[in-house]
């Protein structure tokens, strides 16, 4: 076929150097000569990580895939491996991958066989060893539209019950507490899609995900519209969690913690008819608890005054019962505080024991000031971790026009993040970013050029020599190739 002479003139330009400003007697020439690049080098970790814990395998057993084998070049282990590394490598848009299917560095960790894609079926597709974006929008879709393009179909209540046993896999088995945050956050919606509700508080059209964490693990990922209580559907959710974590951890005692919108009748009831399953919530303030504070927020007045106006806190544990809604008497604690700002009373209601367990060796722990302090204000970390989800993993990106593609790319998101995860908290453990946020840990990581090379018998992966986090890559990437270091 002749080029006309425009193409030509482009390609031609394409071959040529480009010349930048000289950095004194040297010239600085750039060209497109530098072979097979990827800039995601990083990737090779979450594929150890993918492996050890059977994570795309195990989510692709959920998925009934009717599609004719003699013209399929994608598995859906791939395609799901695809979907999940670009979302933990920071492309939370499927048009990324028009681009990402040419990385044979990231094809080498989707397992393609030939990572430079010249075993596909047809011939126009070769050299792009990866699914398009079409492919990936047709795995998210298949359940909400029935067409002959859309073959992979899932089965909604299996992919949750693989998430939360993927999660649940991650604790330590011989755990002797287990503390499971629930909250659920606001994901503001930019469309018309299905199911959506103006709520007030957000001022705006959304959805209200549901999600229950454990540190830093994720175990529950629900999709909910937003015309409900933040603790409609959390009973449910906590009993198929907490049957999961008696089978991984049979001695531990599990303790729900979560803001006022959780301290609800059934969900407490159930606790408590529960053996060594237990609860703190935040309460709502009405007249009757901040008449119970009125004398400790006097007395913390007055120790203000005399502090010169520093914030003064009083702690006040009391039976508290409502007039309606709770079946019987529980713990309640206030704290009664005052700033420079004003007053400041809180509650919060739990049936942990106030002399502590018997197996802890602390019986002070759960007294009222370390309760409220050191206990219930933990939950801030799951902020941090909804947060990550958010803004690193753009787990709001649910912009398809149904419910059920929108909870399964909540999912996929949910999963990137446990695979960041397991990468922070087994490979990275005792080094500089052991604690660093998943956003942090993909830049530093796994965001490193690799120039990759494929011959017969191997894939030659040359990373940069100038990175400066090689040292915790190898220490890293030696971690997670050693049996030892997954042991619960």
């Amino acid at each position: 076929m002749k080029r006309s002479p425009a193409a030509s003139s482009e390609t031609d330009c394409r071959k040529e150097p480009l010349l930048f400003q000289d950095l004194g007697p040297r010239k600085v020439v750039a060209e497109f000569s530098g072979g097979s690049l990827s800039s995601d080098g990083g990737v090779l970790l979450l594929r150890q990580v993918d492996h050890a814990l059977g994570l795309t395998r195990s989510l692709a057993g959920c998925f009934q895939d009717t599609r004719d084998g003699r013209w399929v070049d994608h598995s859906v282990t791939q395609l799901l491996a695809q979907r999940i590394y670009g979302l933990a490598l920071g492309y939370e848009d499927l048009n990324d991958h028009d681009v990402l299917r040419l990385d044979p560095l990231l094809a080498t960790a989707c397992e393609k066989r030939d990572p430079l894609g010249e075993d596909r079926c047809l011939p126009q597709f070769r050299g792009a060893a990866l699914a398009s974006a079409a492919t990936l929008n047709r795995l998210e879709l298949s359940n909400a539209q029935r067409t002959r393009c859309h073959k992979l179909r899932h089965d909604p209540q299996a992919l949750e019950a693989c998430v939360l046993r993927l999660g649940v896999r991650c604790l330590p088995k011989h755990a002797r507490e287990v503390v499971l945050d629930l909250d659920a956050t606001g994901t503001v919606l930019h469309g018309e899609q299905e199911g959506r509700f103006f709520h007030g508080y957000y001022d705006d059209y959304c959805y209200l995900p549901l999600y229950v964490v454990c540190g830093n693990i994720p175990l529950w990922a629900q999709l909910r519209t937003a015309d409900r209580g933040a603790a409609v559907g959390a009973l449910e959710a906590v009993r198929q969690i907490v049957s999961a974590i008696r089978e991984r951890c049979p001695k531990a005692r599990i303790v729900l913690r979560g803001d006022a919108g959780f301290s609800q009748e059934e969900l407490m009831a159930w606790s408590e008819s529960q053996s060594e399953v237990y609860y703190c919530f935040g309460l709502q303030q009405n007249p009757r608890l901040l008449r119970e504070v009125e004398s400790a927020l006097a007395e913390a007045r007055a120790r203000q005054i005399l502090c010169g106006g520093a914030p003064t806190r009083r702690f006040v544990e009391f039976g508290y019962r409502t007039l309606e809604t709770w079946s019987r008497s529980r713990r309640v604690i206030g704290k009664a505080e005052v700033t420079v700002a004003g007053e400041n009373p809180r509650f919060v209601v739990s049936n942990l024991p106030a002399k502590g367990v018997e197996e802890d060796d602390d019986p002070r722990r759960f007294a009222p000031a370390r309760l409220y302090e050191e206990f219930y204000c933990a939950r801030g970390q799951m902020e941090n971790v909804l947060k990550q989800q958010l803004l690193d993993l753009k787990a709001d990106r649910l912009s398809t026009h149904h419910l059920v593609s929108n909870q399964l790319r909540l999912w996929l998101s949910t999963m990137a993040d446990l695979l960041l995860e397991r990468v922070r908290a087994v490979g990275l453990a005792g080094s500089e970013l052991a604690q660093a946020t998943v956003g942090s840990v993909r830049l530093k990581l796994l965001k490193v050029a690799a120039q990759v090379s494929v011959s017969v018998r191997r894939v030659h992966v040359r990373l940069s020599s100038a990175w400066p986090w090689q040292e915790v890559f190898g220490r890293c990437a030696r971690r997670l190739q050693e049996p030892a270091s997954w042991s619960g």
